[in-house]
């Protein structure tokens, strides 16, 4: 995949309203894009921080604490209106409206949509802002919980629920966070997590929801008052049928750009970046926004683009905050730049991975960067 440069577009239509489509809206601007700018996005409320539902509003925050700040991107916004199909031929986008956009460049930003565990409802999960304020209110009459999950998004989720006063049992496919975080910072939050009175059962296959109880494999159920589902998502990439942008998981590979085919960038949750041995996900908050960034530049100025920033992810959850840049799991033991191994805050880094972390630890986001990549 390649982006030649030519005449700048003059009309960009960005389908997603999250952070992903938000940033791209701003950096087309910032690029010089001075052209007509459409934003489309499925949900009517104004921008929100994703990643606050399950950690600040889900434990209790202020309702306002997820809001962001309105955009500086002059873009035309279109709440409240789903994208439903994809004419790459004639450069139009269809709305669930009625109506079609015309474009000369897009941004596929539509993210993902949460996983379930059965067809059949029963089940609550966490994805936007409305999921949040429901279950924030199902939670304050204590109900006991059962979240099946051992991802970050259902180990925050458990935190929450805890927080909240509330009985958990949180139900994991093999150990919490390790595939994630890896054995060492797992560990960490595990014990965190444990302290807290959180009950963890794991499972070696993956569980199934019959009939208001969670089954496992070896025959035994689980059953509480609310049954939260953390057990990923799918890309919201349905509309994009018959464009050839998608590969077999719904996802859309691009380029080290962000670019799926000249003319149109993918980022956040639905796009898959290069990565060793084929193209992955990245389904993290602050890589949308590095992906946004890169992908609008390549959009309008080609391959001059810088390339993505190293990897980061945070996470708050049973009292214990966490960042963390540079590839994830990382590969062997950590080396203490600061604390120790004790459990305390530390600064730790894996260099044979080139990760670092922050835990309980006050870092600037680009100096963890710096010391991931082997710099102080």
């Amino acid at each position: 995949m390649t982006a030649a440069r030519g005449p700048l577009p003059r009309r960009i239509v960005v389908a997603g309203h999250g952070i992903a489509g938000l940033t791209a809206a701003g950096a087309l601007r910032e690029a010089g894009f001075d052209g007509e700018l459409t934003l489309v996005g499925d949900e009517p409320h104004a921008p929100y921080s994703r990643p606050a539902l399950s950690k600040a509003l889900l434990g209790g925050a202020d309702p306002g604490a997820h809001t962001l700040p309105p955009g500086e991107h002059g873009a035309r916004e279109l709440r409240g209106v789903r994208v439903t199909a994809l004419d790459p031929v004639r450069r139009r986008v269809a709305l669930d409206d009625g109506a079609s956009l015309p474009y000369d460049a897009l941004v596929l930003a539509t993210g993902a949509r949460a996983r379930r565990l059965s067809p059949g409802g029963g089940e609550w999960t966490l994805r936007g802002l409305d999921d949040a304020l429901a279950l924030r209110r199902a939670l304050a009459a204590r109900p006991s919980v059962l979240v099946v999950g051992g991802g970050v998004l259902g180990m925050e989720i458990a935190s929450g629920a805890l927080a909240a006063g509330c009985a958990v049992t949180l139900v994991s496919y093999g150990p919490p966070l390790r595939a994630r975080l890896g054995p060492h910072l797992a560990g960490v939050l595990v014990r965190a997590a444990r302290a807290w009175g959180l009950r963890l059962v794991e499972t070696a296959a993956r569980a199934r929801l019959d009939a208001g109880r969670v089954r496992l494999a070896d025959g035994t159920a689980h059953a509480a008052d609310l049954v939260v589902s953390a057990v990923g998502d799918v890309p919201h990439t349905e509309w994009l049928a018959g464009t050839g942008l998608t590969a077999d998981d719904g996802s859309v590979p691009v380029d080290a750009h962000g670019l799926a085919r000249p003319g149109i960038a993918a980022v956040g949750d639905l796009a898959a970046l290069p990565a060793p041995g084929g193209h992955r996900r990245v389904p993290l908050w602050n890589s949308a926004v590095d992906q946004a960034l890169t992908a609008a530049h390549a959009l309008l100025h080609g391959l001059s683009a810088p390339p993505l920033a190293r990897p980061y992810f945070w996470t708050e959850q049973f009292g214990r905050g966490l960042k963390v840049a540079g590839p994830l799991p990382p590969a062997g033991e950590p080396e203490y730049v600061a604390g120790g191994p004790g459990g305390g805050p530390a600064l730790l880094r894996w260099p044979r991975s080139g990760t670092a972390a922050a835990l309980d630890h006050r870092l600037a986001v680009p100096r963890l960067r710096r010391l991931a990549a082997g710099g102080a």
